[in-house]
């Protein structure tokens, strides 16, 4: 009984998928009628200068968000986990994981006013446009770097930094090699 369930839930995830793929390959205009395979619309797609476009600024806000929620996360969680309580803990905590809690459409929201009030008093952001989509990115995406790096630290025990230390590395290489076993 219970592999009739696990099979119809993976016919529930991927017959559409499965479906969507090869009705791709579909040369009627009309998606729910199959006509012949043809791959005119991939060719279509590789002609569409607009969508390219938006593509490949998709994969510069992504890599520009990578870069910065590592940093900025890794940060964060090492705060979290090693610096114990200190004046401010728990608003820094809530900050920290306020954004896996709120909807994205209050995050969207909460972003949008300050900006449009910062273009009207200061003048910046003139335009909401690649950098505002990228801070609004690297703020939920922090988020998720600073758990899995406090939950990470919080495994190493803190004796284990001190004997690296103690026998010459550097703070960088002790906290760079200490998840590298």
């Amino acid at each position: 009984m219970q592999w009739l369930a696990l099979g119809i839930g993976f016919l529930f995830l991927y017959v559409p998928i499965v479906s969507l793929v090869v009705y791709s390959f579909n040369e009627s205009q009309l998606v729910t009628v199959w006509t012949r395979f043809s791959t005119r619309w991939y060719a279509a797609l590789l002609q569409d200068d607009e969508l390219i476009a938006a593509a490949w600024l998709s994969l510069r806000v992504a890599l520009l968000t990578a870069f910065a929620s590592v940093i900025i996360g890794t940060w964060a969680g090492f705060v979290l986990a090693r610096m114990g309580r200190f004046r401010g803990f728990t608003l820094y905590t809530d900050m920290i994981n306020a954004p896996l809690v709120i909807p994205e459409v209050i995050r969207g929201i909460s972003l949008l006013l300050p900006f449009i009030e910062m273009a009207k008093w200061l003048g910046w952001p003139a335009g909401r446009g690649i950098f505002t989509i990228w801070i609004g990115h690297v703020m939920l995406s922090i988020s998720y770097v600073a758990i899995i790096v406090q939950s990470l630290v919080k495994e190493l025990h803190p004796s284990l930094e001190e004997a690296a230390l103690d026998l010459g590395a550097t703070p960088m290489r002790v906290f760079s090699s200490s998840r590298c076993r």
